[in-house]
Formats: C-alpha cells, sequence, structure tokens
C-alpha cells in the first residue's frame, strides 16, 4: 500500500486528512491477511501512537470441528500515520471460548 498522498500538476504533496480509527483498523487487518493468510474476525482495539497506530487483530489462526475448538490469535499491528504497515506480531494463541485470557493467555 503506498503512502497517502497526491499530486497534482506541480511537483508538491498534497496532503491528505488524518486517517480515522476505522479506516486504520481496515488497513491493518488488509495489511496482516495479505501477510499470514489467516482468517481476521476484526479489530478489538485501536490506539494512535506518537508514530502512528497500533491495531490488535483477533485471527482465526487454525479451523476445527466443532468450531468451538477453533485456535485464535491476537495481532498487534503498529502503522505510520499514513496507513503504512511498520511491524506486526502475535501477542497471544487461546482456544475459543477460552477464560483465562486476563491471566496472559497462551502464546
Amino acid at each position: 500500500m503506498a503512502g497517502r498522498t497526491t499530486r497534482k500538476d506541480s511537483d508538491e504533496p498534497e496532503s491528505l486528512p488524518p486517517l480515522s480509527a476505522a479506516e486504520v483498523a481496515r488497513i491493518a487487518i488488509e495489511h496482516l491477511s495479505e501477510l499470514t493468510t489467516k482468517e481476521p474476525q476484526g479489530a478489538t482495539s485501536v490506539e494512535p501512537t506518537e508514530d502512528g497506530w497500533t491495531v490488535e487483530i483477533e485471527v482465526i489462526e487454525d479451523r476445527r470441528i466443532p468450531s468451538s475448538a477453533d485456535m485464535l490469535a491476537l495481532y498487534e499491528v503498529e502503522l505510520d500515520p499514513d496507513g503504512n504497515l511498520l511491524a506486526y506480531r502475535r501477542t497471544k494463541r487461546y482456544g475459543r471460548g477460552s477464560t483465562d485470557l486476563g491471566r496472559g493467555g497462551a502464546t
């Protein structure tokens, strides 16, 4: 995904308005699904930082039968202010319906 500046007839870049939290979440999900080929379930948090944005995304890591046995994961995605990917990492891995997430779920 390229930067978010556009050019008119001059060589001066025209700045676009800042990204909204919803736009940042959508962009982060696109980046993560492209890189991991995992199925994102949605953003669980979006937070502005000094250097851009941090987005936490829940992903299905491993589908199982029954679906209540699926393995899920949380990924942290870092974006710059324009929505360009800086980094991502898996922070937790857990079974669907796990109740111990608040106590440092499995990684």
